[in-house]
């Protein structure tokens, strides 16, 4: 990919703010990328859809998928749920591993010949179910041979958004030397530009071609002044990324990590 003067790749989740931060983050860095988003929801990356190639189509459907990563050099999937809704059918296992076996066989099937899955770090606040299919997922990928590009995040905020205490007092953990050493600082929240930055360099011009990735690798992937500023006031980046983001979104901190399957009738 470092050789392509743009390489191209495809993003699953436009229309979220991990997807569309992810894609605008790879736009910064130079990609041509195509922005997959839930069918229906064309108008919601807003500007970013005018900087992309936008493409609908149903991660839990696989025929819908069918010829969308053909030219791509990576995939970035960025679509999960860490609500289970069980009377309904969606299992995390549903909701985690079932979109992610999807995207893979799209990836196969088109020639791409990476996938870079965003998974979950293990910590007590995040649900279980959900990180063991988020290590489903994961296995999936190893399995099918694959180049797999595995980033175990924490969960993510936006800069200047209401935080709860609780979340406020773990990023407070773990930026202290002893707490974070004691493990804190694996598992802290990490603002979205941070994330998004760093996935976006760990796809294009990774440091090092291991399988799995953490909050340390990302926060690496940016620099001093990102890691403390952000995004720029001003410009395409900042334009994309800094819009108004409702307490829907954030669902008490975390961002969530892509779209949910249709309820059935």
């Amino acid at each position: 990919m470092i050789g392509s003067p743009r390489p191209r790749i495809l993003v699953t989740g436009g229309g979220t703010l991990l997807g569309d931060a992810v894609a605008a983050a790879l736009l910064a860095e130079g990609a041509e990328v195509t922005l997959l988003v839930r069918p229906g929801t064309e108008d919601r990356p807003g500007g970013l859809a005018q900087r992309v190639r936008l493409v609908s189509a149903d991660v839990w459907e696989p025929s819908s998928l069918k010829g969308h990563a053909r030219g791509a050099q990576a995939v970035i999937h960025t679509v999960g749920g860490m609500t289970a809704d069980a009377a309904h059918g969606l299992s995390f296992s549903y909701l985690n591993v079932v979109s992610a076996r999807n995207v893979a066989n799209m990836a196969v099937n088109g020639g791409a010949p990476r996938v870079v899955l965003m998974s979950a770090v293990g910590a007590p606040w995040v649900p279980r179910g959900y990180v063991r299919a988020k290590r489903e997922a994961e296995q999936y990928l190893e399995r099918i041979g694959l180049q797999a590009t595995i980033i175990r995040a924490p969960v993510v905020y936006v800069r200047g958004s209401q935080r709860r205490a609780f979340y406020r007092a773990i990023s407070a953990l773990g930026n202290f030397p002893l707490t974070g050493w004691m493990g804190f600082r694996s598992v802290a929240p990490l603002p979205l530009d941070v994330v998004a930055r760093g996935v976006a360099r760990i796809t294009l011009t990774p440091r090092s071609q291991k399988l799995v990735y953490a909050a340390g690798d990302l926060r690496a992937h940016n620099s001093s002044s990102e890691l403390r500023h952000g995004y720029p006031e001003s410009g395409p980046l900042a334009d994309d990324l800094m819009k108004p983001v409702s307490t829907i979104q954030l669902l008490d901190d975390e961002v969530p990590f892509g779209w949910t399957p249709d309820e059935p009738d």
